[in-house]
């Protein structure tokens, strides 16, 4: 690709998308539940939000949970798709901690009996692509209620990835299915359609196989904040900034010089992760991937500067700066984490 891109403006698109805006509102909740003065055990540390899932230490594993709550707009203009997403979009959590998801419950408010039975299609069509079980929920079905889905999961995880893990020295690196096309006009990048159960599920165990053979220290799903929205949610916990080369991603149709970077930095694949390894380590999880079928790169590398800094041939901007504005506003850098510095113990 040519260095035609104009950074500066490019950084200011995305630090202003809807999404990028909503997740700043979580401040809200990182305010009363991520805020602590004491020194916590590690469990408890993993436990807190953070991450994409709270993992609860049980023994020599982890219990994995999570929820996901949908817009009501995109609920009501495809109720199937919908509940389709609600499941994937918490599969891919509990695939981020490096777990294995097992069941999920729903919730949802209607008042149009067709259309909800579409969302419970959409979602059960899900989980038996994913080999989960539906284990029940909430219904509320009456002429004058909105319209309004969550969808709860919990998984099992034997060794954790987590945010808690992220150091200075690390390789970031991105996961991404490429065999797959957008959504109408959307950021939406769908991998699923016409793909078998079993091949689904293929990709979905590399994650917790490299997890398990230590291999990765920390990953998170790419999320409706986009790549970078994403990272600094990876960063953010530790304090920590990355530099990254925007080059360097996984792209669809990656030989085109009018690329449009904007609408890539956007997406919220349906299969799509970052992840921090060591360097030595890299060769290994590029292969994992790479035998399923899927493109991962090395796209930069974790700083001790709390910024984000992008780079596309010889221009470098930062896009976010840690130190002046938090993003979530879940960060225990302030918290003595030295004792996390072998990411499998608990």
């Amino acid at each position: 690709m040519t260095d035609s891109v104009d950074l500066s403006a490019l950084m200011d698109v995305l630090r202003n998308t809807p999404a990028m805006l909503s997740k700043q509102a979580i401040q809200q909740p990182a305010r009363v539940i991520g805020r602590t003065e004491k020194q916590l055990t590690r469990a408890q540390l993993y436990a807190l939000p953070g991450d994409d899932t709270a993992a609860i230490a049980c023994g020599d594993h982890f219990q994995l949970l999570a929820i996901e709550g949908m817009l009501p707009g995109f609920v009501k203009a495809a109720p199937w798709f919908a509940g389709w997403s609600a499941v994937m979009a918490n599969v891919s959590d509990i695939t981020a901690m490096g777990g294995r998801a097992t069941a999920v419950v729903n919730a949802y408010w209607h008042h149009d009996d067709a259309a909800a039975q579409e969302i419970l299609a959409g979602i059960r069509a899900a989980c038996d692509a994913y080999g989960l079980m539906l284990a029940g929920g909430h219904t509320s079905l009456s002429e004058h209620n909105p319209t309004a889905l969550a969808v709860a999961i919990t998984g099992v995880a034997s060794k954790l990835l987590s945010t808690l893990h992220v150091k200075p020295g690390q390789v970031i690196a991105m996961a991404v299915d490429l065999e797959g096309d957008w959504h109408a006009d959307s950021t939406y990048w769908k991998a699923f359609e016409g793909v078998p159960a079993e091949r689904l599920r293929s990709k979905l165990e590399v994650l917790p196989r490299l997890a398990e053979a230590q291999w990765l220290h920390a990953a998170k799903d790419i999320s409706n904040a986009g790549v970078l929205g994403s990272l600094l949610m990876l960063l953010e916990t530790t304090g920590c900034g990355a530099d990254i080369d925007l080059q360097r991603l996984p792209c669809p149709n990656d030989a085109e010089a009018d690329f449009d970077w904007a609408r890539w930095l956007k997406v919220f694949p349906s299969y799509g992760f970052l992840m921090t390894l060591d360097e030595a380590d890299w060769p290994n999880v590029q292969a994992a991937f790479a035998f399923e079928g899927l493109r991962c790169e090395r796209i930069g590398s974790v700083t001790d500067s709390a910024e984000l800094t992008v780079q596309h041939g010889l221009q470098r901007r930062t896009f976010w700066d840690l130190n002046e504005q938090p993003f979530t506003g879940f960060s225990y850098r302030d918290l003595d984490l030295s004792p996390l510095t072998t990411h499998q113990e608990h």
